[in-house]
């Protein structure tokens, strides 16, 4: 049987469908100047010799060529993918297991620890940064604390230290993400039946096997936004850096963020900071991608 149409009916369909497009104006007007139009002209100035004041003159892709040639920058990107680890894979492991065991064993005051737990994700980074830089002083919380138990010879300066001072900003993006990734697990993991556990115990599955068959397939796509959300916070971070080592000693802790803050404010060469900006955008634009692309195949 063929279905009859209504002319008017057909009509009148055709003459509102603007109708949806007028209510995302505003946002889409918005969107565009407050960030498709910044980022356009960011590319743009990409392309010049600037100082932000004067004259600016044309060099093309120089920049670019000179972001994939300085061996500053290339260490900062190489610092942003080592914050990586600290950011992101850390806390998800850490999340993980801390929200297989807070819901298996159904802990009472869940909600308040929920709440303990995402506090740092509410504090603003700068009172995060002064915070720890006086726990890693070498008169601060964590030296005293090795000195009471007899680990005086393991105290150093965690903040001048080559060595540790990557580490010891990493830890911090650690302790920050973690409240966030086990949030989000708690999440995923209160909307998976009961009865799946209970059918994975009747067939014998242990503690580890209920959580590798039943609890981290459930919980996928909140893997794919914890992984996206922290590694954007690692390749962006710039306020942890600038309060708490200013990219030293040396360039031990130099990030993208903080050197495109440097060669703008600092050296006045604005096209060349603008070019590490998009290209740092390309880099969070493609695994952004990448990331949800294998989530959604999972």
């Amino acid at each position: 049987m063929s279905r009859t149409t209504v002319p008017g009916r057909s009509a009148r369909r055709s003459g509102r469908a603007w109708v949806p497009y007028a209510y995302l104006a505003p946002a889409l007007v918005v969107y565009g100047v407050f960030l498709l139009f910044p980022i356009g002209r960011a590319a743009q100035f990409s392309f010049f010799e600037w100082d932000g004041l004067g004259e600016s003159t044309f060099v093309g892709l120089d920049n670019y060529v000179t972001v994939f040639q300085d061996g500053r920058l290339l260490e900062a990107f190489g610092h942003a993918f080592v914050l990586i680890f600290f950011f992101s894979i850390l806390p998800l492991g850490i999340g993980l297991l801390a929200a297989g065991v807070l819901n298996r064993a159904q802990v009472r005051g869940l909600g308040f620890f929920r709440t303990v737990l995402f506090l740092p994700q509410v504090i603003a980074m700068v009172v995060v940064a002064v915070a720890w830089r006086q726990i890693y002083a070498p008169d601060g919380v964590l030296n005293g604390a090795l000195r009471a138990v007899g680990l005086g010879h393991l105290t150093r300066p965690w903040l001048g230290d080559y060595t540790f001072t990557l580490p010891a900003v990493g830890l911090v993006g650690t302790w920050v993400a973690t409240g966030l990734v086990i949030v989000l697990m708690l999440a995923g993991m209160s909307k998976i039946p009961r009865e799946h556990y209970e059918a994975a115990r009747l067939d014998g599955a242990g503690a580890l096997r209920e959580f590798l068959a039943v609890t981290l397939p459930a919980v996928r796509g909140e893997i794919t936004v914890a992984l996206t959300l922290t590694i954007i916070a690692a390749l962006k971070t710039f306020d942890l850096v600038y309060v708490t080592t200013r990219g030293g000693p040396g360039t031990s802790t130099t990030v993208p963020s903080y050197e495109i803050y440097r060669r703008a404010f600092e050296t006045g060469d604005v096209g060349l900071a603008t070019a590490v900006g998009v290209v740092l955008t390309l880099v969070v634009l493609v695994i952004t991608a990448v990331i949800n692309r294998i989530g959604d195949r999972s």
